[in-house]
């Protein structure tokens, strides 16, 4: 069996069982015993049983050749000889411990790669001799057209065309401030009939009168009481003297 086909079928088989952190090797330039090696995880004995199982099944159904099976009585770590191809499936801790990938890891294959090489082959055998598919003709590009004076103006008017009216813009706020009268300030008459701008005069407010402002008030009251009385008494003195 091709080594890419065989490859991918141990990939398919473990990932068909949850096989985890599945790595592959290629090894043709570390020795001439096997051309990979396959590396995969199992969380517990059962698992790692199931997965060599799988392995097994799935090279045989295909026409592989299982050359030998080793440790499926513990379970702690199965190796399935394929000849061309060595599978490794341990448990974590195992794995862990022996570093199978600083051994064997020097030339990584990506299982990716891996799965879309051998298929591909695989295509090209069932195709046998049927006759390849003609490539596609690609359309011939159009020669450059030259830009003429005319062309650009043709071209600005259908634009103008395209573009929607423009609204009136709206009167500017100082245009309207202009347009209407300022306001009169307010005047009031005075006393010469001469008019006088209106001045804004708060509100009145009454405070009482002091004591000594009343007894003030109250003796400029009585002397001027006094003084008419002194003058209403002056003139029938004037007559009793003569």
């Amino acid at each position: 069996m091709d080594i890419k086909k065989l490859q991918s079928l141990v990939v398919d088989a473990l990932e068909d069982v949850k096989g985890q952190e599945i790595q592959l090797f290629e090894t043709t330039h570390l020795t001439s015993l096997f051309d990979r090696v396959c590396i995969a995880s199992g969380t517990s004995n059962r698992q790692t049983k199931a997965l060599a199982a799988s392995v097994r099944d799935k090279v045989k159904e295909n026409g592989g050749n299982i050359v030998s099976m080793e440790g499926e009585e513990t379970g702690e770590w199965v190796l399935v000889d394929l000849g061309d191809m060595v599978v490794h499936i341990m448990q974590p801790a195992i794995r862990a411990y022996y570093r199978l990938e600083e051994l064997w890891g020097d030339k990584p294959v990506k299982l990716g790669a891996a799965k879309r090489t051998s298929g591909k082959k695989a295509e090209a055998d069932e195709a046998g001799d049927k006759p390849k598919r003609a490539p596609r003709k690609t359309a011939a590009k159009a020669a450059p057209v030259e830009v003429t004076h005319d062309m650009m103006a043709i071209q600005a008017t259908l634009d103008d065309d395209k573009k929607p009216a423009r609204k009136p813009r709206a009167a500017k706020a100082t245009g309207d401030a202009e347009a209407k009268p300022a306001r009169k300030p307010a005047t009031r008459k005075a006393a010469d009939g001469t008019t006088a701008a209106k001045v804004p005069t708060g509100a009145r407010v009454k405070v009482a009168a002091t004591k000594t402002a009343v007894a003030s008030a109250k003796q400029a009251a009585e002397k001027r009481s006094a003084s008419t009385a002194a003058a209403k008494r002056a003139p029938a003195r004037k007559k009793a003297a003569e």
